[in-house]
């Protein structure tokens, strides 16, 4: 019997310190619910547990940045819907402006209602925002850049690259033209049976650079003479436009009275074409004149009639009127665009696939190929492949990736969705120019109107589309944080069950522990009943 060192309380205190830390242990489990608070609990688990935690935390806010991005979604569909009535409005007005029982000044009503509708459109593209991001003016949509071309759209199956092609021949307008600067005397003569008179003309018309000093620099003489006694009954002179008489520009006639200034004539002629869809140039110093249609391509018309060969002398066409019975001129045609595409040859110079087409509506050009592939331009008016002038009439595209918008839905860098939104303006659609007032500009306004119905449709179906997706997105990305949620909770979260029969375990043990601790230092005093 020893008592110096008594390996019973020594043995017994030991088992007594590790039961109370095992204790301990377990008693932090309980109160913080985790099975791992200290790496030294379980160092793989931790490890595991920390990168899951991230994840979960990465997958919430990626499902709120899927929320958003339907938000903005829903932003933008709300308003092209507004759009498209806006549109069907227009429609409905062209409509009504293509009945024959329409004068000009009720076409001209209804077109300063489609006039503001149509600014209306391109203030809605230009101001409706999400968190100050405007949503349809095109600044959602990849940027595309090229010379000579303007209203580049590239659809989601256009790669970002370089693309050439090249214009061997522009669009052109439907024209003619009338020539002020050939010299001419040109005479008519009328029979009046009622009352038995003959009535000359003589109209004198000099040669001039610009066409209203050709009008106010002619000089006429008209003599009315009996037909019986041959005397001359009147005599009356004048300058100014040589005789009275009427030209009718695709279907649409105006009057012009003889002795109208230059001015006037001009004027007249000016807004009897804006109404026939045409346009009149007189370039100073050209010593021509020339009457194009607005139009450009093959759906381009100028159909020009005068009321005889002699009144189209008078306005400068000497050698323009081909139908003698009826003073027309041929009727004549625009011209659509003639280009050819550089494809894909390997080199990247462009990446026109081999089944890559196009199709041409004046300078509106669209090129298609498979899988979607669509990319539309409106190329440069006049600017065409020109070997005596050095051009080679090359459009070169750079297209690119930049510019959509990019919502981050997954927990980790990349995982993005890109959003691409077009611009939704009159411009891009086509319809900035319509007007009812013209000839036959109500049918040509049904005509674009419905491609810009179309239009907007696609950009609103492509707006559901990601709407749809990015639905799918969140409750995908909700499943995925609610089981790596159960994931982590069973590799982190104790047990309470488990963990309390631990606890009672170890609280028993304790007391047994101290007990017999008490008893262990009782046992050095038996040594003193040897030493009585």
């Amino acid at each position: 019997m020893r008592i110096n060192n008594n390996m019973s309380a020594v043995i017994t205190n030991n088992q007594l310190l590790g039961t109370e830390d095992t204790l301990a242990n377990v008693m932090e489990k309980l109160s913080s619910g985790f099975s791992i608070n200290h790496a030294s609990d379980n160092p793989s688990g931790i490890a595991i547990a920390g990168k899951m935690q991230a994840q979960i935390e990465g997958l919430a806010q990626a499902s709120k940045n899927g929320s958003d991005g339907i938000s903005v979604l829903q932003t933008a569909e709300g308003a092209l819907n507004e759009v498209t009535d806006m549109i069907q409005r227009m429609r409905e007005l062209s409509v009504q402006a293509a009945n024959g029982t329409n004068s000009i000044s009720e076409k001209k009503s209804i077109q300063k209602e489609i006039d503001s509708l149509l600014e209306e459109i391109d203030r809605v593209a230009e101001t409706t925002q999400f968190n100050n991001i405007n949503l349809l003016n095109g600044s959602l949509d990849n940027r595309s850049y090229a010379e000579h071309a303007t209203r580049i759209q590239t659809s989601n199956s256009v790669p970002a690259g370089l693309y050439e092609l090249t214009i061997n021949s522009a669009a052109e307008q439907a024209a003619t033209q009338a020539d002020v600067a050939a010299a001419d005397v040109h005479n008519s003569q009328v029979v009046n049976s009622y009352n038995n008179t003959t009535t000359d003309f003589s109209v004198s018309t000099p040669a001039y650079t610009n066409f209203k000093e050709f009008i106010d620099g002619m000089t006429w003489t008209e003599t009315v003479t009996d037909n019986t006694t041959g005397a001359v009954i009147s005599t009356k002179s004048g300058s100014g436009l040589g005789m009275s008489g009427s030209i009718i520009i695709n279907g649409h006639s105006v009057e012009l009275t003889q002795g109208t200034s230059g001015e006037g004539v001009y004027e007249l002629l000016r807004d009897a074409c804006e109404v026939a869809g045409a346009e009149i140039s007189s370039p100073e110093g050209a010593g021509t004149y020339s009457i194009n249609s607005i139009k450009y391509g093959a759906d381009a018309n100028l159909k020009i009639e005068f009321s005889s060969i002699s009144f189209a002398q008078c306005l400068g066409f000497f050698s323009g009127v081909t139908d003698t019975t009826t003073a027309a001129i041929d009727h004549k045609v625009g011209k659509n665009a003639d280009i050819s595409l550089t494809f894909d040859d390997g080199s990247g110079k462009s990446m026109f696939g081999k089944h890559a087409s196009y199709k041409t509506d004046g300078n509106h050009i669209t090129v298609t190929d498979v899988g979607g592939f669509e990319m539309s331009f409106l190329a440069e008016a006049g600017y065409e492949k020109d070997d005596t002038q050095n051009i080679d009439g090359k459009i070169v595209f750079n297209v690119t990736d930049i510019g959509s918008m990019n919502l981050h839905i997954g927990a980790n860098k990349n995982q993005n969705m890109e959003v691409r939104i077009a611009a939704v303006t009159t411009e891009f659609m086509y319809i900035d120019d319509i007007n009812v007032t013209r000839v036959n500009g109500a049918e040509d306004a049904m005509n674009y109107l419905d491609g810009a119905l179309g239009y907007v449709t696609s950009v609103r179906s492509q707006l559901g589309a990601y709407e749809n997706r990015l639905e799918h997105t969140t409750k995908s990305l909700d499943a995925t944080e609610e089981n790596m949620t159960s994931a982590i909770s069973r590799i982190q979260d104790a047990d309470m069950a488990t963990t309390m029969v631990e606890y009672t375990k170890l609280n028993v043990l304790e007391q047994a522990g101290t007990s017999a601790l008490a008893q262990a230092n009782e046992l050095p005093q038996l040594a003193l009943q040897l030493l009585q």
